[in-house]
């Protein structure tokens, strides 16, 4: 199975074109379900799986791959439909995956076959579901429905870990970010990520608005402009602090959207940071590339809120020297 992943680091050249590859697999039934391959690390059949006491029951046991040893994940259960029999264990598969260093086995009934998508041909999941599905996009291949899962969602849930900007920096640092007029723009697919980031904000006490793709955050800074144009508001530049943009999201993704950025001169000067879960020396090539300012793994907030602080001081610093 792992030979259907051969050749990703050569897939690095769809990122940077609105493009990426789809592994398209079961989980009960017919109905296809997909992960970005990036995020995929092999996959295997189900190894020997060890349960672990007072475990959520999402989590069926841990597994020796290799001399790591990962957390085991019935995907089934953790989307609410009817988990793998133990005695199936056997005749299943695990997709292992990472996200930040973090490793974890997810099974699932069958895998079907990569697919090579545009990611504007992925749409998001209905507003009306967005706060209580697990799916970043909905899209279509080989004439069926495909849901993409919201593994992060998933991963945060079974954790049970919410990080949040610790009091000791939010005293060290809250008089930087009060009384003054910031704003911030995100964009990501994930519901987990985009809570986190509004909430980091809004902890900080920056105004800010999180869209769920880059097209959104695209049409929303080009209004901006609009306005800017007709003189109802202050060029773009003078409002917004950042833009903070996921890099693999649906409709557009963050190098396409970082890119058609650069290319609108009343956009161009905006700081740009992009983010993302996957591992890989690719992102910062690519980040450079397209003209981002700064790559940020998702998602540790004390980090993010460092980088946030950072970019008030030196915004502060450049207004005071140009007044």
């Amino acid at each position: 199975m792992s030979s259907l992943l051969t050749g990703v680091d050569q897939r690095t050249s769809l990122a940077g074109m609105n493009r990426m590859e789809l592994l398209l697999f079961k989980i009960k039934g017919d109905q296809l379900f997909g992960i970005n391959v990036f995020k995929v690390r092999e996959v295997i059949r189900t190894p020997q799986i060890s349960a672990v006491p007072k475990s959520d029951s999402r989590v069926v046991g841990v597994a020796d791959i290799r001399g790591q040893t990962m957390p085991m994940i019935d995907l089934a259960k953790s989307l609410d439909l009817e988990p793998i029999p133990k005695e199936k264990y056997r005749d299943s598969l695990t997709i292992v995956t990472e996200f930040n260093s973090s490793v974890q086995g997810f099974l699932v009934e069958n895998v079907d076959r990569i697919v090579h998508m545009r990611w504007e041909d992925i749409l998001p999941p209905p507003d009306s579901l967005l706060s209580v599905n697990y799916l970043t996009g909905i899209t279509r291949a080989h004439n069926s429905i495909v849901q993409i899962v919201d593994v992060e969602k998933v991963l945060q849930e079974v954790s049970g870990i919410t990080q949040e900007v610790s009091a000791e920096f939010m005293s060290e640092h809250a008089s930087k970010t009060h009384d003054h007029d910031f704003f911030v723009l995100g964009a990501d697919d994930s519901v987990v990520a985009r809570n986190q980031l509004k909430a980091t904000l809004d902890k900080l006490g920056v105004a800010n608005k999180v869209v769920n793709n880059g097209k959104l955050a695209l049409e929303f800074l080009q209004k901006w402009a609009d306005d800017a144009d007709k003189d109802i508001s202050k060029p773009v530049g003078e409002r917004i602090l950042m833009v903070i943009s996921d890099i693999e999201m649906p409709v557009m993704d963050g190098y396409t959207l970082t890119t058609n950025i650069r290319k609108d001169p009343r956009l161009s000067d905006l700081y740009v940071i992009l983010s993302s879960s996957l591992s890989g020396g690719f992102n910062d090539s690519l980040t450079e590339k397209v003209g981002a300012n700064k790559f940020l793994s998702k998602w540790n907030p004390e980090e993010l809120a460092q980088v946030i602080v950072d970019r008030i001081d030196a915004f502060t610093e450049q207004a005071s020297q140009s007044a």
